[in-house]
């Protein structure tokens, strides 16, 4: 594997959520840990892993057990990055290439790293006839919410909008559905564009929200 699709030492981000690439993340830290990782990758333009938790929580506790992920994670890239306060940091991120975890290391200080290879982008696959009502209440959902939103709120979705994409669609009804997380875990993993919205039509239609 060409060393283009690897990256070595990715400080990781596990948390209690599923990061699907093109989807939005903020993120408020105050975790030691976290804090001087984040200062580094939003100075050096560089980004961090985000993995979704098997065992454990999000902010360690005394006495806890010990953190434990998946190894498929997504890229996150920071877009905006803001300090309130010292010992506080608020950024926003954009879930980018999707990475397979080839070796990890917890650092003295908590910090996980990993090496991982980077996997491929879904291919565009345009939505077939038989699922165009996905995509349909798709477009409707996030017509009500930008109906709904105020002036200075922004959706929990980013343009482009691109309803003719199977895996587009897919990942943005997984953001918004109430799934299980090991659910969306495997929806996210799947190589298959097509088939992560066939599974993803077979929710909506179980819960009427599309016909």
């Amino acid at each position: 594997m060409s060393q283009a699709l690897t990256l070595s030492s990715l400080p990781l981000f596990p948390l209690g959520s599923v990061l699907f690439p093109g989807g939005l993340l903020p993120l408020r830290i105050f975790e030691v840990r976290y804090l001087d990782m984040i200062a580094k990758c939003h100075k050096a333009g560089a980004p961090f892993g985000v993995v979704s938790l098997t065992q454990g929580a999000e902010v360690r506790v005394a006495g806890a057990g010990s953190e434990a992920f998946n190894s498929v994670g997504t890229l996150a890239i920071i877009e905006s990055f803001e300090v309130p306060w010292p010992g506080l940091m608020s950024i926003q991120c954009t879930g980018a290439q999707r990475f397979r975890i080839t070796a990890r290391e917890k650092l003295l200080h908590g910090l996980w790293v990993a090496d991982v290879e980077r996997m491929d982008m879904d291919m565009v696959v345009p939505v077939p006839s038989d699922l165009k009502g996905t995509a349909d209440a798709l477009r409707k959902v996030i017509a009500t919410l930008q109906l709904r939103a105020g002036p200075d709120e922004s959706l929990p979705l980013q343009e482009p909008w691109q309803f003719d994409d199977c895996g587009w669609v897919a990942n943005r009804w997984c953001e918004l559905l109430p799934l299980q997380l090991e659910l969306k875990q495997r929806l996210m993993e799947l190589d298959n564009p097509l088939v992560r919205l066939e599974l993803v039509s077979d929710v909506l239609l179980r819960t009427g929200i599309s016909s």
